[in-house]
């Protein structure tokens, strides 16, 4: 179904600057180039203009346009006198989030414009197509799976398996374009914010071990967080549920930073911890790449451990995860993957896009076998308590420029399907949606 503007009713947003110029935005863009030409001259900052000229953000949105379609006002998001956020919807059904960052000083020219692949409720992909029998389907994902790489749309590896037994492995493309290095089903990809339920999983454990209590604000456990009001209020039940009115810390402070020099958690910090909340803490809903990144600070004050080791030897080492795990991006890792990022009919490396480290937030790396293995660990029980909320299924996806991963374990049904791309969204999740409508009943 078309989501093209002028169909069905859009959300209004708040008649404020940042709110009115992101509405003009999403009308310039669906209505072609000349009226984002337009927007840009009128809009951006010229300091903005001169890192990157009007021709070049024309190609990018040439290119976004070409994956996109049209695009269908949502709800706003978070929006301070810097900054406002937004969700919509593209004519392809994919959920996004737009993110507005805005000059300090007067006249508060657009410094930027991010796009965030989000998925969520009501995104389901296609019309279930269920095949006859086990044979069928995976002839069918086969063949899907090799026309998506014959077009380029996909590069990456796909498992598929029934009862916690893999029926299906395939790698695809190459892990290393430039040294011609194909993918494996044992690569290591970044799964991005797949990442987000280790760091959960870590939390409800400390919670059953009564180490701390979802109760329990900020303050308790960082009292020196830039936000007081967000220390005082924000619970770390809030947290988990992305409803502390905590945004992210993608933007032009993301941008601007060395980003070899984000190594660890604290580092995150500066990039969003001093902004005001969105909404009072329970009141909303709002991605929070920042939230998942206070969430691991914690886990680090309350176990006195580094983040990293924690969830290595508490949620992967009872998983047998043993190829999973973050490191620095300047080290080298056997098996794993460069992402990649088209521009036009150019295939660029997404390394100026990523941070040193990744973080509890996400950025970390797996293996198709070792996602598999952690649905095995909740599904026996290893964790306790604390996986008792996962044990019915999930799934979750995480995506960014040159990553794309999903994950959907649907234990009453018996299948698991695992899809790790190192391409942009939808990479990976278009592949695993179409699977799951493929399921034989």
């Amino acid at each position: 179904m078309s989501l093209a503007a002028g169909q069905t009713a859009e959300a209004q947003l708040p008649q404020i600057p940042a709110g009115k110029t992101a509405e003009a935005y999403v009308k310039a863009f669906n209505a072609g180039e000349d009226a984002v030409k337009e927007f840009i001259e009128k809009f951006f900052a010229k300091d903005a203009l001169q890192k990157a000229p009007i021709e070049m953000r024309l190609e990018r949105y040439r290119q976004i346009k070409r994956e996109l379609g049209s695009l269908k006002l949502e709800k706003a998001a978070e929006s301070g006198p810097s900054f406002f956020g937004l969700t919509v919807r593209a004519e392809n059904g994919q959920l996004l989030r737009l993110d507005f960052e805005f000059e300090a000083a007067e006249p508060h020219g657009l410094l930027g414009i991010r796009i965030e692949a989000l998925g969520g409720p009501g995104d389901e992909g296609p019309r279930p197509d269920p095949k006859k029998d086990d044979a069928e389907l995976l002839a069918a994902v086969r063949d899907y799976a090799a026309e998506a790489t014959a077009a380029d749309n996909f590069s990456g590896a796909i498992l598929i398996a029934r009862n916690g037994v893999p029926v299906y492995e395939e790698a695809y493309g190459f892990a290393d374009r430039e040294k011609k290095i194909p993918n494996r089903i044992g690569t290591k990809f970044n799964i991005g914010s797949i990442n987000k339920s280790f760091t959960s999983l870590a939390v409800r454990k400390l919670a059953a071990e009564k180490k701390l209590s979802l109760e329990d604000t900020i303050g308790k456990f960082l009292p020196d967080y830039p936000n007081k009001v967000a220390a005082a209020k924000v619970k770390i039940a809030h947290l988990l549920t992305m409803s502390s009115g905590i945004g992210d810390f993608f933007g032009p402070r993301y941008e601007a930073a060395d980003k070899e020099k984000i190594l660890t958690l604290a580092d995150y910090l500066p990039l969003f911890a001093d902004r005001p909340l969105a909404f009072e803490p329970g009141q909303g809903n709002l991605y929070s790449n920042g939230g998942f990144i206070v969430l691991g600070l914690i886990i680090e004050k309350v176990t006195g451990q580094d983040y990293y080791d924690y969830i290595r030897e508490n949620i992967f080492k009872p998983a047998g995860m043993t190829d999973s795990g973050w490191t620095k991006k300047a080290e080298a890792v056997a098996d794993r993957v460069v992402g990649y990022v088209r521009e036009g009919s150019v295939w660029k490396t997404n390394d100026d896009t990523l941070p040193g480290k990744g973080s509890s937030a996400g950025g970390g790396h797996s293996t198709a076998r070792d996602l598999l293995k952690y649905t095995l660990a909740l599904e026996k029980g290893l964790y306790g308590p604390a996986g008792e909320e996962n044990r019915g299924g999930m799934g979750i996806a995480g995506g960014a420029p040159g990553l794309n991963a999903a994950l959907e374990w649907m234990p009453n049904r018996g299948w698991t399907i695992i899809v790790m791309a190192n391409l942009s969204p939808p990479a990976a999740m278009r592949v695993a949606r179409q699977i799951r409508a493929w399921l034989p009943r």
